[in-house]
């Protein structure tokens, strides 16, 4: 191309080669800011997944703690552990590599942000001259390999291709015939590009970390008797006994399984081989008074034994009254507790029940109903009309625990944690506070809670308020239930439920993997 001759000429093309870098620097400019809205909302992304993540690891280590867990929990617990000091170092590799990108390029001004986004030439230096990206893909192909040996044999063909972080050889080109990764990847890659790329492995590595920790966790609960609770419970069949009579209770596992027979001692009288998961004692009443017995209840479960303690009490006399709790040998606060009272020789009609800092309400002679509003104890005093001395005299108490109501389990479609199908789950009305293995007819709602969901391909969604127990209460939690998949991860925070009491219960988040 000749040189034109003319000056008007010559500026005319000057001009226009100006206005040509013009529009090609705009057009940069667009591309670098488009780079930091991602590489932001990627930080953002990271940040949530590290939370979930850390749930996670808490309920491992609380499932580890809890009693008769430790042998099954805790080689998992380890395994965990691994993962999470392993994905942190890599985590912090890469930022330092972020740093070292930054320095090259020129370091940051003084509002903190990076001198020259534009800057070609640190990352070309840095991963591809100085071979610094060979490094890179060596450890993340080392940490991918150390994540997913650390589920169970079986289970990391499953795991394997459900991990995002993967080294891929890219396909050769013009401009890299050889195919290498770190031309492929960091050759000319402009700094905010490659701070904004190195942000997407860290992204990769908690995405990762989730998947192989939620397989532990399941792993770990995998060879777990499907009981909902385990509870030793004593039952007397009579509370009262006259000296020489026979006094017999039925000791029992709720939520048995008929395979697993318990094995029962008692600290007195006769214990019988259990059938059908019950256990029957026997006794010779002795002594006047209040009469003690405890034990224990054991069940093997294949890799270690279930072990509870129980307790229960009767009353031993030659005359007098009794009181016996029809449930629990126990009074719960909100709700009727009943019992029976009787008095040796005394009609029933002539027996009356005092119970100061109780209410009682008389179903029929002999049954009542007694409520109570306080933790603690309380004494029960049993009262007959002496109709020969002509008035009313106390022939006999009881002292009785109080107790407020146990917590109830949040649940959705019966389930608290683990696997559920994604159908299933989606016909789901809402969150249901289930109290397990109680006595009494007592119900709890659920007042509110938080919902949220990391999709198996997708940024986190949440978290979003609920007021009431219906995922209805939130149209932004329909949506996200609307669109849920298998390999999906649920999570349900903050729920809070009230029962007959009327006593606000803070209940245990629940963790849900679709399938």
């Amino acid at each position: 191309m000749s040189i034109p001759k003319e000056p008007r000429q010559i500026m005319i093309n000057l001009m226009y080669l100006v206005l040509t870098a013009l529009l090609a620097l705009n057009v940069s400019n667009e591309i670098l800011h488009a780079f930091k809205v991602i590489n932001e909302s990627i930080l953002k992304s990271n940040a949530s997944i590290e939370s979930k993540n850390k749930d996670m690891y808490d309920l491992i280590d609380a499932n580890e703690k809890m009693a008769g867990k430790y042998e099954r929990v805790h080689p998992y617990k380890l395994r965990a552990d691994q993962v999470r000091e392993e994905s942190e170092k890599m985590i912090k590799y890469l930022d330092s590599w972020k740093e070292r990108i930054i320095t090259e390029a020129g370091g940051r001004n003084e509002q903190g942000e990076v001198r020259r986004e534009d800057d070609i030439n640190a990352t070309t230096l840095l991963l591809v001259e100085r071979n610094g990206g060979d490094t890179l893909k060596n450890k993340l192909q080392a940490l991918r390999d150390l994540l997913v040996s650390k589920v169970d044999p079986n289970d990391q063909k499953v795991v394997d291709p459900l991990i995002p972080l993967k080294i891929d050889k890219p396909k050769p080109s013009d401009n890299n015939p050889q195919g290498d990764w770190k031309v492929a990847y960091f050759h000319s890659m402009p700094t905010v590009a490659a701070l904004t790329l190195i942000a997407k492995f860290q992204n990769d590595i908690r995405n990762s970390e989730a998947v192989i920790v939620n397989k532990l966790f399941e792993e770990a609960h995998s060879t777990e008797i499907k009981f909902d609770a385990m509870q030793a419970i004593a039952v007397p069949k009579t509370s009262y006994a006259l000296a020489g009579q026979k006094v017999e209770a039925s000791i029992m596992l709720a939520a048995y399984n008929k395979t697993l027979q318990p094995s029962v001692t008692a600290s007195s009288g006769k214990v019988n081989p259990a059938k059908d998961g019950v256990a029957t004692w026997e006794t010779v009443a002795s002594g006047v008074g209040l009469q003690t017995v405890k034990g224990q209840v054991s069940l093997n479960v294949g890799d270690h034994t279930e072990t509870r303690q129980y307790e229960f009490q009767y009353m031993v006399g030659s005359t007098g009254a009794s009181m016996q709790l029809d449930k629990m040998n126990v009074f719960y606060i909100g709700v009727p507790n009943p019992v029976t009272v009787s008095a040796a020789g005394y009609s029933v009609q002539d027996v009356t029940l005092n119970v100061p800092g109780a209410t009682v309400t008389a179903k029929d002679p002999g049954h009542y109903d007694i409520m109570v509003s306080q933790p603690g104890k309380i004494t029960a005093d049993i009262m007959a009309n002496d109709r020969a001395a002509g008035g009313v005299k106390k022939v006999g108490s009881m002292e009785v625990r109080v107790k407020m109501i146990p917590d109830p389990v949040a649940e959705v479609g019966q389930k608290n944690s683990g696997g559920i199908r994604t159908d299933i789950f989606k016909a789901q009305l809402g969150v249901v506070a289930a109290l397990k293995n109680f006595e009494f007819d007592a119900r709890f709602t659920v007042t509110s809670f938080s919902f949220s969901m990391l999709p198996k391909r997708g940024e986190y969604i949440g978290p979003f308020p609920v007021n009431g127990p219906l995922f209805k209460g939130n149209a932004q939690v329909m949506q996200a239930i609307e669109r849920a998949r298998p390999g999906d991860k649920v999570f349900i925070e903050e729920i809070k439920a009230v029962g007959p009491d009327k006593r606000p219960r803070s209940l245990p988040s629940i963790l849900l993997s679709l399938n």
